[in-house]
C-alpha cells in the first residue's frame, strides 16, 4: 500500500514502561520492513530512555544520525536477538543510541492532568500541536487506545489515524479514521496487527531494538564484576498495584535460595518502592545486592543477567524484550494477554486467579497460593536450560 521511502509515520504510545515495550516489536518490525521511512514517536518524558539513549539528540523531528556504530550495538545486545534479527540489522544498520525512531515528541500528559489550565500546560500542548502539524505525516498509529492518545494523534491533522476497533477506552474509537479489528490474544500480537494496517504488511513478531547507552553500560561494569563466575539474577518485587504484588517476604526467601545455589542476586525496586528492596536485603541476611538505577541503567543491567524474576511489571517485560529468561509471578492479570513473550519463560499463576484490574491494595488470593519453592523450581529449570546453551 505505502512503500515509498519518504513515508512519514507517527506512533503514539505514551506509557507506561511495559506498554511501550509491548509496542516496540511492532514498530521495530515496521522499521525493518521499511528502513527508509521516517518514524517518530510521542511518549511521556520519563519513558523516552526506552527509545533513545542519553546523549542522543532528542529534539523534535531529529534524524537518527550516523549508522556507523552497528558493531558496538550488536556486541552490547549479545546473542539474545536471534539470527534473523541480526541479519536484518546488518542490512539496516541502526544507530545504537536510537535504533528504531527518528524523532521523539515528549508529552507530559500525566503532569498536564494535574494542572490542565496552567500556563505551562497550555503552552506545552500548543507547542506539541504545532510540531505535530508541521510533521507532514502520511499516517498516525495509536497503540494506546486511550482518549488522550487519540486526541494527540488528531493534533497531527493527518487523514489517517489508525487505531483498534475495540480500544481500551471505547470512546477513543470515534476519533480514529481507520479501525482495525484485531484477533491476537497477546497485546504484542494485537499491536502487530495494527502496525500491519499502516502499509498492508503481514508483520511477524521480531525482537525489539532497544537503545544502548554507553554511560549506562559503564555503570553496569561497576555493578557486575567482569568475568564473575556467578550467574546474576535480577529480582523486582514491585508492581503497579497491591493486588499484583507477591509478598516481599517470599521474594526474600527466593533470593536466599538462589544465593544458596551460588547465584549473585540483585534486587531493583522502582521509585517509591525502595522499602521493598530493603526488606528483601534484610530477609536474605544481607546477601542480596540492592540496585537503584534509572531506566537507561536498568536496560543495561538487564541485558547482562542470566535470569529475571518479577510480577506483571515493566522490568519483567524489559527482560523479555532483551531476550532474557524470566519467571513471571501472576495473579489478577492475564498472562495470555500481557505475559512474557518472545523469550524463554515460566509463568506461575493459580487456577483460582481471574482477570481483575481493580486496584486493590492487598495481594489477590490466587497469587498467595504461589510459594517460594515454586519460583525456585521454575528458576532452576530456566537456568539449567541457559547453561545447556
Amino acid at each position: 500500500m505505502h512503500t515509498q521511502s519518504k513515508f512519514r509515520l507517527l506512533v503514539v504510545r505514551l506509557g507506561a514502561m511495559g506498554d511501550i515495550l509491548h509496542a516496540l516489536p511492532a514498530v521495530t518490525a515496521l522499521r525493518q520492513a521499511h528502513p527508509g521511512w521516517v518514524i517518530d514517536w510521542v511518549v511521556e518524558p520519563r519513558w523516552r530512555a526506552l527509545l533513545s539513549a542519553e546523549g542522543a539528540n532528542n529534539d523534535l523531528e531529529t534524524p537518527r544520525g550516523s549508522r556507523e556504530n552497528l558493531t558496538s550495538w550488536a556486541k552490547a545486545r549479545g546473542n539474545s536477538q536471534g539470527p534473523n534479527v541480526r541479519a536484518k540489522a546488518l542490512t539496516y544498520q541502526p544507530n545504537p543510541a536510537r535504533p528504531v525512531v527518528d524523532g521523539l515528541y515528549p508529552a507530559a500528559t500525566k503532569e498536564w492532568r494535574g494542572s490542565p489550565l496552567s500556563r505551562k500546560t497550555l503552552h506545552e500542548i500548543t507547542q506539541l500541536r504545532r510540531a505535530l502539524r508541521a510533521g507532514g505525516y502520511d499516517a498516525v498509529i495509536d497503540l494506546q487506545g486511550a482518549v488522550r492518545s487519540a486526541v494527540i494523534g488528531r493534533m497531527a491533522a493527518c487523514q489517517r489515524l489508525i487505531g483498534e476497533a475495540e480500544p481500551r477506552e471505547r470512546v477513543a474509537r470515534k476519533l480514529f479514521t481507520e479501525r482495525v479489528v484485531t484477533h491476537g490474544a497477546h497485546v504484542i500480537q494485537q499491536d502487530l496487527e495494527l502496525a500491519s494496517a499502516v502499509a498492508g504488511d503481514d508483520l511477524k513478531a521480531v525482537t525489539p531494538w532497544l537503545p544502548v547507552d554507553s554511560a549506562a553500560e559503564a555503570w553496569v561494569d561497576g555493578v557486575l564484576r567482569r568475568n564473575a563466575p556467578e550467574t546474576a539474577v535480577l529480582i523486582n518485587p514491585g508492581a503497579g498495584w497491591g493486588a499484583k504484588r507477591w509478598p516481599v517476604e517470599r521474594y526474600a526467601a527466593v533470593a536466599q535460595g538462589l544465593v544458596d545455589r551460588g547465584m549473585r542476586v540483585l534486587v531493583n525496586a522502582g521509585p517509591g518502592e525502595e522499602m521493598l528492596a530493603e526488606t528483601m536485603v534484610r530477609g536474605a541476611g544481607g546477601a542480596v545486592i540492592p540496585v537503584a538505577c534509572n531506566v537507561e541503567q536498568l536496560i543495561a543491567l538487564t541485558r547482562r543477567v542470566g535470569l529475571a524474576i518479577a510480577g506483571d511489571t515493566g522490568p519483567l517485560h524489559l527482560a523479555c524484550a532483551l531476550g532474557r529468561p524470566v519467571v513471571g509471578i501472576y495473579g489478577p492479570t492475564d498472562p495470555s494477554r500481557n505475559g512474557p513473550f518472545g523469550t524463554r519463560f515460566k509463568v506461575l499463576r493459580s487456577p483460582e486467579s481471574r482477570r481483575d484490574h481493580t486496584r486493590n491494595a492487598t495481594p489477590e488470593a490466587g497469587l498467595l497460593t504461589i510459594l517460594p519453592e515454586d519460583v525456585l523450581q521454575a528458576a532452576d529449570e530456566l537456568l539449567a536450560g541457559e547453561n545447556a546453551e
